[in-house]
């Protein structure tokens, strides 16, 4: 029988994502993709150190009981615009540190994103924004990488926690493009007066959906704890809260700041990865955790 992703949670992450490789990549923006591959084919045999989205990848992974293929609940997956010689590096620095990725696409400069629709990808991470809105585009869960994130912490060997914004991320844009057009004062009436309406589905519900299902299919072992970190505060909070309870998916923590900084509360949840739609809430929370920029809503 052929293999196949039905009913997994599939990750498509970039190499640059994955790993460290800001160094090779100033060498390859230079202009020069041969040089690129000779200094990535003189390193073939060095590992790479790890990348923003390291700690996310091998939390996720650890969900998995063993390493046949039909028992895995997670399937990660490289697609890269690297070519094939310096996609070896990359698939030998993830045997280096125990991954067990075995599927792999490179490119060679071109965009990668149309094998997401046969990967069946519950989320695409990678650095190329035009990569990332496309993926949106497509209706795959997708974030750009800011690769120079403050790395996950190592607290919870246990867990896998990720924070997520709500308007334009979780949710539609909706309510976003009535702040956006009315100001302050529009959006808390439009959400008080609509607070029994859930809100439209956003970009990373299936995401959201697919770690849920996850949860419940989890060996005691490894779990995952959510949180809603978003802009909102009362009397808007309700609408979101009653959103989710329509979804039937509850989050662990829920922060309704009000327009405060999101980095210092980030810092404090410490998630393996926080996604957002705005550059400006993800500059503040790179600061103190992994990042990535959800290019999607009426901001962007």
């Amino acid at each position: 029988m052929a293999a196949t992703l039905d009913g997994k949670l599939v990750v498509a992450i970039s190499s640059r994502a994955l790993f460290d490789f800001e160094e090779e990549n100033r060498v390859f923006e230079q202009g020069d993709d041969h040089a690129y591959m000779a200094l990535q084919r003189s390193r073939l045999d060095t590992p790479a150190t790890p990348g923003v989205a390291f700690s996310l990848v091998r939390k996720l992974l650890a969900f998995n009981d063993d390493s046949s293929d039909a028992a895995r609940r997670v399937e990660v997956v490289i697609l890269s615009r690297n070519d094939p010689v310096s996609g070896l590096r990359v698939m030998k620095s993830a045997a280096h540190y125990a991954l067990p990725i075995i599927r792999c696409t490179f490119t060679r400069g071109e965009s990668p994103w149309r094998y997401l629709q046969p990967l069946k990808a519950n989320l695409f991470l990678s650095t190329h924004l035009s990569d990332v809105r496309a993926a949106l585009q497509a209706g795959v869960p997708a974030a750009q990488v800011y690769p120079h994130s403050a790395h996950a912490s190592q607290r919870y060997p246990q867990e896998v926690r990720i924070a997520f914004d709500g308007d334009a991320v979780l949710f539609s844009d909706e309510a976003e493009r009535v702040f956006h057009a009315g100001g302050l004062d529009a959006f808390q009436r439009h959400e008080a007066a609509n607070a029994a309406r859930p809100l439209p589905d956003g970009p990373f519900k299936p995401l959201l959906v697919a770690l849920h299902q996850l949860q419940q299919a989890a060996r005691p072992a490894m779990r995952i704890r959510t949180a809603l970190v978003t802009a909102r505060s009362a009397p808007a909070h309700e609408r979101a809260i009653r959103t989710l309870m329509d979804w039937n998916i509850e989050v662990d923590q829920a922060m309704f700041l009000g327009g405060l900084d999101k980095g210092a509360f980030l810092r404090e949840f410490e998630p393996d990865f926080f996604f957002d739609d705005q550059t400006g809430h993800i500059e503040s929370a790179a600061r103190h955790v992994p990042a990535g920029h959800v290019a999607s809503g009426v901001r962007n």
